[in-house]
């Protein structure tokens, strides 16, 4: 296998997309907004892009496998057309997130997309109601209108920067002309949160002018409810919780 290989499964008819990242990260916020995306709309599978760089292991489905990938999806809202970036890894190393961005940057700009979203979670290290977006651009001129569409900008926050995929869509994105965004949805940092992730898909639809049924994101959030009572119950009897590294924002 080549250190990048792309394999294109259809030439979309899209108008003018925007790319739209979610790969693993912290809470899987932006995996989960991004796959939501793929499962509620008719989207059509444009390519997958298998890398050395991703880590040596496969999924298996049904005793299937599936070599690690990160996948194309068109999305047609009905209002605005995405192009969306989802899968199940990010790369294992530096070199390897600066090769596989600029793969994805390249197909993005073939797919026609001027403008990209990044997706993800930034942790605050204890269980929350309220979930605030908080953003990052690769251009002073984006805050604005993101700020009319809820994100919060925050002085020296996330701590440490934006990191993986995510922050590179913002830096290399911005040197290739692109306007990138990120929308990083307040999560614990300890457990899946589609809470987090319906927070900045409130967001991305207020941004590009379309809705989505967010029924079945709804019953998930509702499945972690009892997990996150058991975790409240922890906190309020001083136990520990745990203190992975949650300082992760992508």
């Amino acid at each position: 296998m080549d250190e990048v290989d792309v394999i294109w499964h259809a030439e979309p008819s899209l108008d003018t997309p925007a790319l739209v990242e979610g790969l693993p990260g912290v809470g899987h916020v932006g995996k989960l907004a991004a796959d939501h995306l793929v499962d509620e709309f008719d989207a059509e599978h444009v390519a997958t892009v298998y890398s050395e760089h991703f880590p040596p292991q496969v999924t298996v489905d049904g005793g299937v496998s599936e070599l690690a990938c990160a996948e194309f999806h068109a999305v047609d809202t009905g209002e605005t057309d995405l192009l969306v970036l989802t899968g199940d890894q990010q790369a294992g190393d530096g070199p390897g997130h600066y090769r596989l961005t600029s793969t994805f940057l390249d197909i993005a700009a073939e797919c026609g997309c001027e403008t990209a979203y990044a997706l993800g979670g930034v942790p605050t290290g204890e269980l929350i109601e309220e979930y605030s977006v908080v953003g990052a651009v690769s251009d002073a001129s984006l805050v604005e209108p993101l700020e009319s569409a809820g994100v919060e900008f925050r002085d020296d926050e996330p701590a440490g920067g934006v990191v993986g995929v995510s922050g590179l869509v913002l830096g290399l994105g911005g040197r290739r002309g692109f306007e990138a965004a990120c929308l990083m949805g307040e999560t614990s940092g300890y457990l899946v949160d589609p809470k987090s992730a319906r927070a900045i898909l409130d967001v991305l639809c207020a941004r590009l002018d379309f809705e989505v049924d967010y029924a079945s994101l709804d019953e998930r959030a509702d499945e972690m409810e009892e997990v996150m009572e058991k975790m409240q119950e922890m906190q309020q009897q001083g136990a520990q919780t745990p203190d992975d590294d949650l300082r992760y924002i992508g």
